[in-house]
């Protein structure tokens, strides 16, 4: 069983940052995928951001390239992402989430339960 736990949202003017950390308790691994999600009101949940397994490729949604950075310690299993120059439209509740690499994509399974992230005007 694997426990995701998010935290490091809060609320930030536009053009500030975040970091959010998720800690993960449990069986977790180096052989599993990790990444981020984010939804926004009325919206469907979307795929920020994501490491695979093994080969520990970093992707990003193309709008978001260059400003958030995704990073991962084995060894503490913490899955970080890194937010820079945070838009308005940057405002949702961010997931973490893990599970099993098919290819250098991931079939998600485990699920935190995420951190809200607002950015003001």
């Amino acid at each position: 069983q694997v426990q995701l736990v998010e935290s490091g949202g809060g609320s930030v003017q536009a053009g500030g940052s975040l970091r959010l950390s998720c800690a993960a308790s449990g069986w977790i691994s180096s052989a599993y995928c990790m990444g981020w999600f984010r939804q926004a009101p009325g919206k469907e949940r979307e795929w920020v951001s994501s490491i695979s397994a093994p080969s520990n490729t970093r992707s990003y949604k193309d709008s978001l390239k260059g400003r958030f950075t995704i990073s991962r310690d084995n060894a503490k299993n913490i899955l970080s992402l890194q937010m820079n120059s945070l838009k308005a439209e940057d405002t949702a509740m961010y997931t973490c989430a893990a599970g099993s690499p098919v290819g250098d994509d991931c079939s998600w399974v485990y699920w935190g339960q995420g951190t809200q992230v607002t950015v003001s005007s």
